[in-house]
């Protein structure tokens, strides 16, 4: 009885043994596996709901944001602008469109907003369409669609108008009203060499040369600022190679994107540090 009872001890601690080595290695698996399993995809959460985006338009939409901050832009300007992209070119830059239209906003060189080469980059094209918009008289106070018309003299501008609840979520974020809005992941396979310095002059070429920044950090006035400046730098990680971006207690890691932004005590409120 006893060389019984000592046998079925002995089995069921290798049993023990034989789960602990299959729960590590499959706990080991999931974490090398988990990257891939979520792909790549960028998301902004905002009190009435979630807006899907991938890289590009992501990236695209950080920079709206930015050169509205730069030009001192309120978050209806914002508004109008993303309303526009999704109406638009989804909010990618395109190679090209109706006629000679290009860019994120499908601007036409023909009718004089810039060259070919020029409004594919987003930063001028944005800059463009914000100082056509201001110059509408009372633009804050009109529907959407109808400031959106005045700038693009598109041939039905009422089709800017059902984009006005997407372009209200992604501004909340980019604009850094709601904090830590905006989270980006992508997979191992799609990250790119760092290039952090190049990251801090296309976001200083934005937001504007007001934000100071030393090495990887750049100092933000305010709280929305810093958000602003934050969710940019994550919506460009991949493009950059960037691995971790800090702020205001929390950070973002490449290597947990999915996760989006958790605690971390170290992370500067007056700064944003990216690495």
């Amino acid at each position: 009885m006893g060389r019984w009872s000592g046998g079925g001890a002995r089995a069921a601690g290798a049993s023990l043994v034989v789960v602990l080595v299959l729960g590590l290695g499959g706990y080991a698996l999931y974490s090398y596996a988990r990257p891939y399993l979520h792909g790549s995809n960028c998301e902004v959460r905002g009190v009435d709901g979630v807006m899907p985006l991938d890289l590009e338009q992501a990236a695209n939409s950080g920079t709206i944001a930015a050169v509205a901050h730069r030009k001192n832009l309120p978050e209806r300007a914002v508004v109008i602008a993303y309303a526009t992209a999704i109406q638009e070119s989804h909010i990618r830059n395109l190679p090209g469109g109706d006629r000679d239209s290009v860019g994120i906003f499908q601007q036409r060189p023909s009718q004089g907003w810039g060259r070919i080469d020029q409004l594919r980059d987003p930063v001028y094209s944005t800059s463009k369409f914000y100082d056509s918009l201001v110059k509408v008289k009372d633009y804050l106070d009109r529907d959407l669609h109808d400031a959106a018309q005045r700038v693009q003299r598109s041939a039905d501008g009422r089709a800017y108008a059902p984009h006005e609840g997407k372009a209200k979520i992604i501004a909340e974020g980019y604009t850094g009203r709601r904090p830590a809005a905006v989270r980006c992941w992508f997979t191992p396979r799609k990250r790119t060499e760092p290039r952090r310095a190049e990251a801090v002059r296309e976001l200083r070429r934005a937001f504007g040369s007001r934000l100071p920044a030393t090495g990887g950090t750049v100092r933000v006035p305010h709280t929305r600022a810093g958000w602003a400046v934050a969710s940019w730098a994550v919506s460009h990680a991949q493009a950059f190679g960037l691995t971790e971006i800090q702020y205001a207690g929390k950070h973002w890691r490449a290597d947990h994107g999915h996760d989006g932004w958790t605690d971390h005590s170290d992370a500067p409120a007056d700064r944003v540090v990216i690495r």
